[in-house]
């Protein structure tokens, strides 16, 4: 839910005496940014924290303040602001580390651009809708600007801080300080981390502003804390008694919420025997965290039960409350309350006595704003690809979210809905025709699982048509009159497809048939200007086994059939010749094995004939003659 600016007036009074001591912001975590919009330096302030020069926009131009020495901090002297030709919605896009994180802008007019028209826009942070701006300001926050801050979850790895016009009006932005904090703080595991903290007045009892860029008074986690005076009931200013000491309060920056010492040195009493009111302005649609600060620094309440009140928010009796017999003297105390079904604007916090006067050091009133859905992550890491890929132009405000917040237009030129689980935000729609693109269509288009119709005709868009662009959602396709190049697509065939317009580009190769079904089924299909397409009536004949400059699908099964044809065959003859040389191994040997074979034979021949001949000599001679074979 927006907020207005009238919620922050009271923390715009930065004009003070500030104490030039050194100052750094002792975090108990390890990120932060301090960046210095509009400036292309960084800089370190009179409290020793170092601002980096202007990053992680996504667009728009810088300018100085009209009267630069009104400002005494140097990142509240510099502005970026966002011109329509930049888009409706430009954004800061920090990279950060899953997290919990405390957020604060400084916005500022001061007649930058010597138009006298202060700007009415909406901010949102991650993709939640958080403040809202409406031109005319009030003289105050004109001329001296205004602090406003959060608490979020970021688990995406990016800070998505959008801007988002009115109207024809720049959105506007000093400073952006990022700190991240106790994942637990601010009873976060009791409200979840799908909702934001929104800051409607930290509250200083007894105190002036101080804080992180205000005095030297350090705050872990960067919260500024201002003065009580303004929310006081009238009745409760005169009888308001303020209180202060410079001795150490114990338990103080303790985890989660590290909360700093010189909250507690400070305090709030009335005279006599009255009661003590604040009145709190608020949004009736939305409930609030009230977060209540206590410490019993009067030396002259020495026991418990000598200052007993009752803490009541809209008539309910919150707590019954002894601070001294809490924690006893100089320590500090705190509870919170959720105040829930508002019927006014106005929350009042009454400390009524039971024993002695009440007594408060600080309160903290947060409104609890549901995080907005948020677009599938898939898809958004979809739509960021295209966006480069189409190359985009800057005056289309792609930036931050694609869908949210839901209560602004998406993209332009895109349509979002809830997925079937009303859990997120899926793309639906895109419409880009006529747009002057000269890119490409990435292949993470393929992320699109719900897109129910895409145009991006008219364009000269080249390349390719993603191998994955069709999905059983889509039901209409145009994109006619580019110069896309290659085949349609098989992934189409398992599209719902009832228009299909790709006519006048240089697209190849065979039409699936289910595709050019689409006209048969009822449908409109115009593939007209397409010299390579082939395969379907009205085009003509694809080659047998060529097409798009090399093999068709049909000449690659063929090759690949005759192969194993061929292969066989081979295995065959082999087989056959390994069987004859079996049975007739002297006829089908190798000519060497043959003439090996032919001289032992001659060689056993010879020897036969030899011993005939000696036989018959012995014979001749008388001898007993012996068998052949003995």
């Amino acid at each position: 839910m927006p907020l207005s600016p009238s919620f922050f007036l009271s923390l715009s009074s930065i004009f003070f005496l500030l104490l030039l001591l050194p100052f750094s912001l002792s975090s108990p975590f390890n990120t932060s940014f301090f960046i210095d919009c509009g400036s292309p330096e960084g800089s370190t302030d009179a409290f020793n924290r170092t601002w980096l020069p202007d990053r992680f926009y996504s667009g728009g131009n810088t300018a100085v303040v009209s009267e630069p020495l009104h400002f005494h901090l140097v990142a509240e002297k510099t502005v970026r602001y966002f011109p329509l030709s930049y888009g409706k919605k430009n954004c800061y896009v920090v990279p950060l580390p899953p997290g919990r994180y405390y957020i604060r802008t400084f916005t500022v007019y001061d007649n930058y651009d010597g138009k006298s028209h202060s700007p009415s826009f909406d901010v949102s942070v991650e993709g939640t809708l958080v403040f809202s701006w409406r031109s005319p300001w009030l003289e105050k926050l004109l001329r001296d600007g205004s602090y406003s801050d959060l608490f979020a979850f970021v688990g995406d790895g990016e800070l998505d801080l959008c801007f988002y016009s009115i109207a024809t009006d720049p959105p506007i932005v000093g400073s952006l300080e990022v700190v991240q904090v106790d994942p637990s703080s601010y009873d976060a595991d009791g409200t979840g981390q799908n909702v934001l903290l929104v800051n409607y007045g930290r509250l200083a009892c007894g105190s002036d502003q101080w804080g992180p860029g205000f005095t030297n008074h350090t705050d872990s986690f960067g919260r500024s804390w201002q003065s009580d005076e303004d929310f006081r009931s009238d009745d409760s200013r005169s009888a308001a008694r303020s209180l202060s000491t410079e001795e150490k309060i114990k338990g103080v920056e303790q985890p989660p919420n590290y909360f700093p010492m010189k909250l507690y040195q400070t305090a709030v009493t009335v005279s006599g025997s009255g009661s003590l009111v604040y009145e709190l302005d608020v949004d009736a649609k939305l409930d609030y965290l009230l977060w209540f600060h206590f410490s019993e620094i009067e030396s002259t309440v020495k026991k418990a039960g000598e200052r007993v009140f009752d803490l009541v928010v809209n008539g309910n009796n919150v707590s019954r409350v002894d601070v001294f017999g809490e924690v006893g003297a100089f320590a500090a105390y705190s509870l919170n309350y959720t105040v829930k079904n508002l019927s006014s604007t106005t929350v009042t916090v009454k400390l009524s006595p039971v024993s002695g006067a009440p007594i408060i050091s600080g309160l903290e009133n947060y409104a609890i704003v549901p995080a907005d859905m948020a677009t599938v992550p898939e898809q958004v890491t979809a739509m960021k690809a295209l966006k480069d890929s189409l190359r985009v132009p800057d005056r289309m405000g792609w930036n931050g979210d694609p869908c949210a917040p839901t209560s602004w237009d998406a993209w332009e030129g895109v349509a979002c809905r809830p997925n079937p689980q009303g859990s997120a935000l899926v793309i639906f729609q895109i419409d880009l025709g006529s747009q002057g693109l000269k890119g490409f269509i990435s292949e993470q288009i393929s992320l699109l699982t719900d897109m129910n119709s895409l145009n991006l005709s008219s364009n000269s868009l080249t390349g390719p048509l993603p191998s994955g662009l069709g999905h059983k959602s889509l039901v209409s396709l145009d994109l006619s009159n580019n110069q896309l190049t290659g085949p349609i697509p098989e992934s189409l065939t398992f599209s719902s497809l009832k228009l299909v317009l790709l006519n006048g580009n240089e697209l190849q190769g065979k039409v699936p048939e289910e595709v050019y079904s689409v006209g048969v089924h009822g449908g409109i299909i115009d593939l007209s200007g397409n010299k390579g397409l082939c395969g379907v009536p009205t085009l003509p004949s694809c080659p047998l086994l060529w097409e798009n400059g090399h093999l068709s699908k049909g000449g690659k099964i063929a090759i690949a059939i005759s192969c194993v044809v061929l292969f066989v065959l081979v295995l065959l003859v082999i087989y056959l010749c390994c069987i004859w040389r079996g049975r007739h191994d002297y006829d089908f040997a190798p000519p060497h094995d043959l003439t090996s074979l032919a001289a032992k034979r001659n060689r056993y021949q010879r020897q036969k004939s030899l011993m005939l001949l000696e036989m018959e000599s012995q014979h001749a001679k008388g001898m007993p003659t012996l068998p052949l074979n003995s």
